[in-house]
């Protein structure tokens, strides 16, 4: 319909591939570890908390074993103990307004995590509001928290040395919007890092968002592995919305499409020839799979000067 000498409006381009959002949570849409705040202040403190870490970087504990002696060393019930994470945590400041366009989009997001779910589920409801917090689903593990808050117990979504595999919950995901989809369609898997702990979940997805600066990033760059950079969620924000446009044009083999991590194209290339998008870059290289148990060994990142950031880093 038309009002006087308005133009009808012209409809949005019906959106030809599912997008589907997995972002970790702490280092990401969490600016702290909310697990290290706990531990630190109602466990076993920082400087034995690090140790634990020590161990786990030398290969003599897996990551399970540290985090269950970790959460196990907790003395609080579970409210008290979100007092002090509600006064010290910081949510990344693009991430509410980042969520509404997902939801107003109908792009699923999904937090996917190697922490605990009630957590993460209590921040959620605290900084977005319950409401909004109910539409984001939290792949992590679960927990027994005692009511007098003796002795946090993990629940494990796997049973492997890391507690959650990621890489395997993200093509679960894929399996399942595969099999939503029309026989033509292939879902658009984006999944937003922090630290290289984050890879084994990255490479399985279509397009990867890296936090400027911090280890995910550097591994990317060494490895010469596609990635975004972002420093908050407004960038993935405006990113996101190029790439839908880009992908409304370009889905089924007409144009180049931008940014996408070649690992992944092999997935779509088992069900659909006509949907795998042209590759940009060579594949990720296959000694990388020796980085995923222990990130935290290689050294700490050094940002690159202002002139080498300008450069494009996403071919």
């Amino acid at each position: 319909m038309t009002n006087g000498n308005m133009k009808p409006t012209q409809p949005t381009p019906p959106q030809k591939r599912k997008i589907i959002i997995f972002s970790d949570f702490d280092g990401t849409i969490c600016m702290q570890d909310t697990g290290h705040i706990l531990v630190d202040a109602h466990g076993c403190g920082a400087i034995a908390r690090e140790k634990l870490e020590e161990q786990m970087k030398s290969g003599s504990r897996t990551f399970r074993d540290v985090s269950e002696e970790m959460w196990a060393s907790l003395h609080v019930p579970f409210d008290d103990g979100f007092v002090l994470m509600e006064k010290s945590i910081e949510i990344d400041p693009g991430f509410k307004e980042f969520h509404q366009y997902c939801v107003e989009n109908g792009f699923p997001f999904n937090v996917i995590s190697a922490g605990l779910k009630p957590i993460l589920r209590r921040v959620l409801d605290t900084f977005l509001g319950e409401k909004e917090s109910s539409s984001i689903d939290i792949v992590a593990n679960d927990a027994e928290i005692p009511p007098d808050g003796s002795q946090w117990k993990p629940i494990w979504r796997h049973d492997s040395v890391q507690g959650h595999d990621k890489d395997v919950s993200v093509n679960e995901a894929r399996l399942q919007a595969q099999a939503e989809c029309e026989p033509d369609e292939m879902p658009l898997i984006i999944f937003i890092g922090d630290g290289v702990s984050d890879l084994a979940a990255a490479r399985e997805a279509d397009v990867l968002f890296a936090r400027h600066g911090l280890r995910l990033e550097q591994h990317c760059q060494e490895h010469n592995i596609p990635y975004i950079p972002f420093t908050t969620f407004s960038d993935i924000k405006r990113e996101i919305e190029k790439i839908s446009k880009e992908d409304q044009k370009k889905t089924g083999g007409v144009g180049k499409p931008v940014r996408y991590n070649p690992r992944a194209n092999m997935w779509r290339r088992i069900s659909s020839k006509e949907a795998v998008p042209t590759l940009m870059a060579a594949a990720t290289p296959s000694n990388e799979e020796k980085m995923f148990l222990w990130p935290e060994t290689f050294s700490d990142y050094k940002p690159k000067t202002i002139q080498e950031d300008q450069e494009p880093t996403a071919a």
